[in-house]
């Protein structure tokens, strides 16, 4: 029995196994998973052994993700401009999407998958609702057609007025029967053309960004009502904890904590609530956000900053694993 030799039961559905056999009186090395998803991620850890000299010899690796997702924040605006950006133009061509296929895609998704990423907002925060017309969303299937072999789901950014920007309501409060009709209507709209999409990163009422806020109502409402109408698709929201206004009087190190901590418990369970190394704004150096301890209810998911913002912009370089491997531990 090949398959409990070789642990494949427990490896789920994106771990792999990499294993030196002897069958019919030949050595072989076998790289076995229960989804070609896994067999990549395995066939990428044996070239990496290649690459690096190690050696091959009786091999024995069973790999496993600790992380259900592991993804990507683009913060690309549809007009190819890069928010904090210092290395160019966006990669996405929207322009030219979703007729040509820019091979840099395919480049981008095998890079990705070599590495273990598995999902991709390709958006920025800082979110324009254009792209949830059914013109974008066109090219967005074009995107998620080329990510999918490589085991990356697509999510995108949702702009939380979009019904009265895109939709022609006069409200986008979260309760209001219309405007959960409307996001009903889109998600559907998303999933027939894109059956695996991931669902949305939202960040609401900080830096004059909408949300539920403009409407008196709290962070759970707004990602609970998203929530709802993605969950039958399988989808997932994450929601920014960044919640920085110049108008709040309080301290802005407390200022997240003070909105989301009474809120443990309350958010729908396919609701992650995601949380900077720190509160002030991807400081290099600042105390440790005080969320990472306060929600045991909720799930948080940390969000790193991978560009040089803070860090030498691009003067400089900085290597930043000391700090995340710090705020991690």
């Amino acid at each position: 029995n090949l398959s409990a030799q070789l642990h494949l039961p427990e490896v789920g559905n994106e771990g792999y196994v990499i294993s030196s056999q002897l069958t019919g009186g030949k050595k072989r090395i076998v790289i076995a998973a229960n989804t070609d998803i896994g067999v990549l991620y395995g066939v990428f850890h044996f070239l990496c052994l290649l690459q690096t000299q190690q050696s091959i010899e009786n091999l024995k690796i069973i790999s496993v993700p600790k992380l259900k997702l592991r993804m990507l924040n683009h913060w690309d605006n549809l007009n190819r401009t890069v928010e904090r950006g210092y290395a160019g133009f966006s990669i996405w061509d929207w322009h030219k999407l979703p007729v040509y296929i820019d091979k840099r895609y395919i480049d981008y998704a095998r890079a990705n998958a070599s590495i273990g990423i598995n999902a991709i907002s390709l958006t920025n925060v800082n979110a324009n609702a254009t792209v949830l017309t059914d013109t974008y969303l066109e090219k967005v299937k074009a995107l998620a057609d080329v990510f999918r072999p490589y085991g990356i789901k697509v999510f995108l950014t949702a702009r939380f007025s979009a019904p009265v920007e895109i939709g022609g309501l006069k409200t986008a409060d979260p309760l209001d029967p219309q405007v959960q009709q409307w996001w009903n209507e889109k998600v559907k709209k998303i999933y027939s053309l894109v059956p695996d999409f991931g669902g949305f990163l939202v960040k609401a009422n900080s830096e004059g960004q909408p949300g539920p806020q403009n409407y008196n109502r709290n962070h759970a409402d707004g990602a609970n009502m998203m929530a709802d109408v993605v969950k039958p698709f399988g989808g997932i929201i994450i929601w920014r904890a960044f919640v920085y206004s110049n108008e709040n009087p309080e301290d802005r190190h407390k200022q997240a904590y003070n909105e989301f901590v009474p809120l443990d418990g309350k958010f729908r369970t396919n609701v992650m609530i995601q949380v900077k190394n720190g509160a002030i704004d991807f400081m290099p150096r600042e105390p440790f956000h005080p969320l990472f301890s306060a929600m045991p209810k909720t799930p948080l998911v940390m969000e790193f900053q991978v560009t040089q913002e803070y860090l030498g912009q691009s003067t400089n370089l900085v290597y930043l694993a000391p700090l995340f491997k710090e705020v991690l531990e």
